[in-house]
């Protein structure tokens, strides 16, 4: 037929959906692109309602008719979708690839809605071998791709919307209201609550509120219970003006002491506040939540939120990550939590009253992605963030920038390390991702090392980054390699 026969037969449908009081149109399952086009037209022709305009793929991301991504992604963008999307046709991987493909070409909102897998014809039925979880998964992977409207399609069953659903509620930004399952229940909104004042969170909190430059320096858990030299530490550091002690949890995927127990044995017996990382790896969302309400009983303000290396990176690879949400996730939980409510939406009571820091990675190697993640993290709640340690100052020059730019500035801290030993370097430069560790320091520390004082000069480094970094963020974290406190007090002597 002619394309203004479709456009019409189209149009009659449309017509009767919008006297029946549609709120938006879905047109799915395309593979012409002409034949998509025509559907378009006729809706523009009655009704200036949304569309969401969906292909279906063949496992290389091409449409039926052979029409690649970035061909039906732009053509539907110029034709006026105001969604652009996928079903059918494929699982959630093949998807994915066509969706990262997608995300550069538009910058409309996307949609994705795969098929539970391939299909597996047994006695002329069709079964679908994905899981709930695995569903689960990968929804999650497409929001950290941009989609923003999540489903599925062939096979999919109520199981798995419900695994997508647990999966999009992480995700989603932190000041939406929560509608409960049940119906006789009224929609609470996070507003219902009136949160702690940022400034009135704790004393490191109200440093920052003030405009005042923090100082704070890193102290692993020990890999034993005892923590008697830890205390030590943290009390000399204390003596040495440093307003918060930051606890890493499980760096490099270790096994070590609990750092909430860490932290409030140093808050209680030292009196210097904490600032405990929190990571996903290891906990389920019931877990964090329990782990969350706990630390706030325990009386501890200041967290950062991390999603945590991956355990094939430390003592026991074959242990099980669960990364039911990631750092973005989990702060979207925390800010629910500040407002008095659950990840579910239920009254917790009296709300926490978390300082939300968050990480930055100003030397990653896709600068935009990382910027994009930041977006969201800041969206979810943010309060501050911390850095990787930072050796080439331009690069955090650059971040920070960026940050101003797109309006996405909050209080940064800067990680500021002190080089032990050539070794030292070399291993930051080479194996811990996003530290980039420039050739002059390099030459420098290898020249010491030659000498013997590769320490002394990992301290001289340190200060020189510390004097150009304290002007341009509200504060430093200063990494005591091997527990060294008084290094990392030498470090911050130039402040004075």
């Amino acid at each position: 037929m002619s394309v203004d026969e479709a456009k019409e037969i189209f149009k009659e449908q449309a017509i009767a959906l919008l006297e029946g009081g549609v709120d938006c149109f879905v047109l799915e399952t395309f593979s012409d692109l002409n034949e998509i086009r025509q559907a378009i037209r006729a809706i523009k022709e009655i009704c200036d309602l949304p569309i969401i305009a969906q292909m279906t793929i063949d496992q290389d991301g091409t449409s039926f008719y052979g029409t690649p991504p970035e061909i039906y992604t732009k053509r539907l963008d110029e034709w006026g979708a105001d969604v652009i999307g996928l079903n059918c046709g494929v699982g959630p991987a093949s998807m994915l690839d066509a969706i990262e493909v997608m995300a550069k070409i538009t910058s409309k909102k996307l949609s994705a809605q795969p098929n539970a897998g391939m299909p597996r014809n047994v006695k002329g039925r069709n079964f679908y071998l994905c899981s709930p979880e695995y569903m689960g998964k990968y929804a999650k992977y497409f929001i950290q791709r941009g989609v923003r409207i999540v489903g599925g399609c062939c096979g999919t069953t109520p199981e798995m919307i419900r695994a997508i659903a647990n999966t999009v509620r992480a995700h989603s930004p932190g000041r939406l209201k929560i509608r409960p399952s049940k119906a006789s229940v009224k929609v609470i909104e996070s507003s219902a609550v009136k949160p702690v004042p940022k400034e009135e969170k704790s004393r490191f909190a109200k440093k920052i509120c003030r405009g005042e430059f923090v100082t704070t320096v890193e102290l692993n858990p020990p890999k034993g219970w005892g923590l008697e030299r830890t205390l030590r530490r943290a009390q000399i550091l204390k003596e040495g003006g440093v307003d918060a002690i930051n606890i890493p949890d499980g760096p490099r995927a270790t096994a070590r002491m609990s750092p909430m127990a860490m932290a409030v044995r140093i808050e209680q017996e030292v009196g210097i506040e904490t600032i405990l990382h929190y990571c996903c790896r290891d906990r389920n969302l019931l877990g964090m939540q329990a782990d969350l309400l706990g630390a706030a009983a325990l009386g501890l303000r200041n967290i950062l939120l991390i999603t945590g290396d991956p355990p094939k990176l430390g003592d026991y690879p074959n242990a099980t990550a669960v990364y039911d949400v990631d750092s973005i996730g989990l702060t979207n939980l925390v800010y629910r939590l500040n407002h008095g409510l659950d990840l579910g939406g239920n009254r917790i009571g009296t709300p926490t009253a978390f300082f939300i820091g968050v990480g930055a990675n100003p030397g990653a190697v896709d600068l935009e992605h990382e910027l994009h993640r930041f977006m969201w993290k800041v969206d979810a709640g943010a309060e501050f963030a911390i850095t990787q340690p930072v050796f080439d100052i331009e690069i955090l020059e650059n971040f920070l920038e960026e940050l101003e730019k797109r309006k996405l500035r909050i209080p940064i801290v800067a990680g500021i390390w002190p080089l032990a030993s050539y070794r030292n370097a070399e291993f930051l430069r080479n194996e811990v991702p996003g530290i980039v560790v420039p050739d002059e320091v390099m030459r420098r520390m290898e020249e010491a090392e030659k000498k013997g004082k590769a320490g002394e000069e990992g301290i001289r480094i340190a200060q020189e980054a510390l004097l150009r970094v304290k002007d341009l963020v509200e504060g430093v974290q200063v990494s005591a390699p091997f527990g060294r406190a008084k290094s990392a007090l030498k470090v911050l002597e130039v402040l004075k």
